[in-house]
């Protein structure tokens, strides 16, 4: 009797403490966003304190002191969403951990920011509005901060709902609502506005069309051919050898700006010759790979991890560079007029200021990073690594090209076009076989249109949701900037 006593306590003490684990468990689930908010406080404070160190104890500084703060809040949500769309392929596709290409990412995106980003700041911060038409410098700089507070308001709202918004859009939408609310519309270059706005357009049917033709040069040059593993011994490196080039030829024309002028031209050669060297060290590392592969697509896969891992950081460098205008562009304007008193025709852009794009957008993340990689990853197409690997290079391909005009497209456009890209391919290529099977067997059963719209390999609820997410950004950050610019108005008046 005693033992079954004591066996039933046995048995209650097992439930309690499992249902304490539970509970421990919960709460710990429960404490992960708390933790990442209070990092990311900690981190805009910080950003605040260091504005006040290098900036200088003037009277005006406090100005500063605020823009940092909300320059870093910035900084943090271009990391928890933009970010997504250059490690969202890589992840969906098994080809790096979640852990790993938050590392990978960070990294970078910070080297990209730092060594290579400032050419399209000026863009962002002079080139939209034209800062002759305000009556007063103090108008301006309140035109930059409701800039600097919608745009992170509204990407912080679309992170939180799951949308891939373009920050780029966030940021021009907020510089031209404000700029309109303080000056009118004569303000607003509309000139340059045209170029950008016809930049969103072709930036995703660019990389749609960039990613499409990898993946085709891919399957009729190896999954289509006899000796699957033989043909990818051949392109594998070739492909590599140009995702080389391409970060070659970007890092000499714009990472060694501050040490040695590089002409185009010259960083063509240097890209050319960068290309060719990983071609040659590549070939015999895949050739190895290769080794004892089966002969079938399923093994193509293994091939293709490395030159994605590549390709991924590849993109968040190009990114780091070129997005990190979003979160400093506004800034560095505010900083300019704080120091000097008057605008200029080019803003010089603080060390201290690139720091804090750069590692808000490591920290934005790491912290809230992983909610949109897995949506970009694995939620609107189903990717592998050579699907992956085309959308990433693609996208690289496509923000270099826009980095060396001083163009500010949007990575997420471009990324998440090279996802559809890759998807409407898909379909395309299906819908291709499907005929040519009617015509070789005209006896084969007809599938229905609900079966083929069931097929579909693009979710159109994704599609639609994001496109309508892209037109809404620009007037929704506009209008939030304009009500914020006449409430600062208000308070400091």
């Amino acid at each position: 009797m005693g033992s079954d006593t004591n066996g039933n306590q046995w048995k209650t003490l097992d439930k309690d403490l499992n249902k304490i684990t539970q509970v421990e468990y919960a709460a710990q689930l429960g404490a992960r966003p708390l933790v990442g908010m209070g990092v990311a406080l900690a981190f805009i404070v910080v950003a605040a304190l260091g504005a006040a160190v290098f900036f200088g104890q003037t009277p005006t500084s406090l100005v500063v002191v605020i823009a940092a703060a909300f320059g870093a809040y910035m900084a943090l949500n271009i990391g928890a969403n933009d970010v997504a769309n250059n490690m969202g392929p890589a992840v969906g596709a098994n080809a790096l951990t979640m852990g790993g290409a938050i590392v990978i990412a960070a990294l970078f995106e910070s080297a990209g920011a730092l060594l290579a980003g400032g050419d399209v700041v000026s863009t962002i911060s002079k080139g939209i509005i034209d800062p002759s038409g305000f009556e007063q410098s103090r108008t301006f700089v309140w035109a930059m901060m409701a800039a600097l507070i919608s745009s992170a308001l509204w990407v912080n709202l679309a992170t939180w709902v799951g949308a891939p918004v373009s920050t780029t859009h966030s940021v021009v939408g907020g510089v031209m609502g404000a700029g309109i609310a303080a000056a009118g519309f004569a303000a607003v270059s509309w000139p340059t506005m045209g170029k950008i706005a016809a930049s969103w357009v072709i930036s995703p049917v660019l990389g749609g069309v960039v990613a499409a033709l990898f993946l085709a040069l891919i399957k009729h040059k190896i999954v289509y051919q006899e000796d699957k593993i033989a043909a990818a011994k051949r392109w594998v490196p070739i492909l590599i050898g140009i995702m080389a080039a391409a970060f070659g030829a970007y890092l000499s024309i714009k990472g060694l700006k501050k040490i040695v002028k590089i002409d185009l031209g010259t960083a063509l050669l240097i890209g050319a010759g960068v290309g060719a060297v990983a071609y040659v060290v590549t070939a015999p590392l895949i050739a190895r790979q290769a080794e004892g592969l089966e002969n079938r697509t399923k093994s193509l896969k293994t091939l293709f991890a490395l030159p994605l891992i590549f390709s991924a950081a590849l993109l968040s460098f190009a990114h780091g560079a070129n997005d990190v205008a979003n979160a400093v562009g506004p800034l560095a304007a505010i900083v300019h007029v704080e120091s000097f008193g008057d605008f200029a025709a080019k803003v010089s852009i603080p060390t201290w200021v690139m720091v804090i794009g750069a590692f808000g957008i490591s920290f934005g993340l790491m912290l809230f990073g992983p909610k949109l990689i897995r949506m970009v990853g694995s939620q609107i197409t189903k990717l592998n690594p050579m699907r992956a690997y085309c959308v990433a290079l693609s996208a690289a391909i496509t923000v270099i090209v826009a980095s060396w005009l001083g163009l500010p497209v949007s990575s997420t456009h471009i990324a998440v076009g090279g996802v559809f890209g890759v998807g409407f391919y898909r379909e395309f290529h299906m819908e291709r076989r499907l005929r040519m099977s009617r015509a070789s067997r005209p006896e084969a059963k007809r599938i229905a249109p609900e079966e083929r719209r069931r097929r579909k390999l693009v979710r159109r609820s994704h599609f639609m949701t994001i496109v309508a997410a892209w037109v809404i950004t620009v007037p929704a950050a506009a209008l939030m900037s304009a009500v914020i610019f006449h409430i600062l108005n208000a308070i400091v008046a």
